[in-house]
């Protein structure tokens, strides 16, 4: 069976075409700079990469482009061998904690929680629609980034604020990433040998959270009412004093929405030393620059707090921490620095077999921490679109 994995961004679309059950992916691609005069894309099959190049209007024309390919390369001979389509939607709220077929019921929430997710939902949303025109009467799967973390219990995702804020507008921490703390913690349920695990999952990419997963569930995260929350990130703030956004809106004479953009997007490294990326960041230390230094003294700080702050919530009873996403699957360094900081625990990195490890490098994971350590730390590098293909699957053969 031949499964659709699609995920919509506000200019983009990623997608990846399944052969189910065996998980085998068929082709690849990644739409880029849609609305833009200068979007391409790229596919990747039998292991190539070719890039194409027109202007692509809208989501509707980029989901064209993507089943042109499809057919272009002969992965199917007719498009009505592709059976079903798994979409990944930031928001369910508390109404989803787990995947769902598409309908309109479904549609209009996703809608109404555009307000929780407003950069993100009208893309999905786009893709969602454009999918159903193209291939009508196949089931299409949404697949909720904060799904996974609705097992939390209300004293981890309530706030301290006044409680008719959440009755009335459902002010509290959903969490996001969920799909993939949600692989990690399938994928070490498997390598431990037990379903209740507890786990302390560090996802740090671009964006970044963290999750405490006890007994096999999300017991607490990172993220909260929106992504803003939680770690230091490349261009957003994490949690900060909220009366910081009334002064900066007095002292600079800005609204609550410009300070917000500002906190999501040229805040975190970005904001403190001008860099987003961690590989300019490192470039820029060794080269003596004071500022990308403080940035990252700052950075690896906040992920170790709340490291510690998680092994506590688990009592100390830590079956293993995990590094995953972009920054952690492939910064050795910033893994190092980290496990470092982590010696009053017990934890003891094993600095040589770390130095290997990275997306480009022979081996990609692995366990990271000697045998003396008192927990095992592993990288593992994520897969959030299997997990989406994993749900799709399931749902529609059900």
């Amino acid at each position: 069976m031949k499964l659709l994995c699609v995920n919509a961004g506000s200019s983009s679309l990623k997608y990846q075409l399944f052969e189910m059950p065996d998980e085998k992916v068929l082709i690849s691609g990644y739409i880029e700079k849609i609305g833009s005069e200068d979007s391409f894309w790229n596919t990747k099959i039998n292991g190539e990469k070719i890039k194409g190049e027109k202007f692509v209007k809208d989501h509707v024309e980029a989901v064209q482009v993507m089943l042109d390919e499809i057919i272009k390369y002969k992965v199917v001979e007719s498009l009505d061998e592709i059976k079903g389509v798994g979409h990944r939607v930031v928001h369910g709220g508390e109404k989803y904690s787990d995947s769902v077929i598409i309908d309109e019921d479904v549609i209009q929430t996703i809608k109404d929680l555009t307000k929780l997710a407003p950069k993100h939902h009208p893309a999905n949303l786009d893709g969602i629609d454009a999918m159903q025109k193209a291939l009508p009467g196949v089931p299409n799967v949404a697949v909720f980034d904060t799904a996974f973390h609705q097992t939390m219990p209300a004293f981890n995702y309530m706030y301290p604020v006044p409680y008719e804020w959440y009755e009335k507008y459902g002010v509290r921490k959903y969490g996001f990433h969920g799909t993939s703390h949600k692989y990690i913690t399938e994928t070490m349920k498997k390598m431990l040998g037990k379903d209740d695990v507890n786990l302390i999952i560090c996802h740090v990419g671009s964006g970044a959270s963290i999750s405490c997963i006890k007994e096999g569930k999300c017991y607490d995260t990172t993220m909260g009412l929106t992504p803003l929350d939680g770690l230091m990130m490349s261009t957003r703030s994490g949690s900060i004093d909220p009366s910081i956004i009334d002064y900066v809106c007095k002292e600079a004479n800005m609204t609550a929405e410009e300070v917000t953009a500002d906190l999501n997007n040229k805040s975190g490294m970005l904001g403190v030393c001008g860099h987003a990326d961690n590989r300019d960041v490192e470039k820029a230390i060794a080269e003596g620059d004071k500022r990308a230094k403080l940035a990252m003294d700052m950075y690896v700080d906040i992920i170790v707090r709340y490291i510690a702050e998680y092994y506590i919530e688990l009592d100390g009873k830590v079956d293993a921490m995990v590094m995953t996403a972009g920054v952690l699957e492939n910064g050795s360094e910033t893994r190092e620095d980290i496990l470092n900081k982590l010696k009053p625990f017990g934890i003891e990195v094993d600095a040589e077999f770390n130095s290997k490890i990275a997306g480009w490098k022979e081996i990609h994971e692995g366990k990271i921490t000697t045998d003396k350590s008192s927990i095992p730390v592993y990288v593992i590098p994520t897969d959030e679109e299997i997990m989406i293909i994993r749900d799709t699957y399931s749902l529609i053969n059900e």
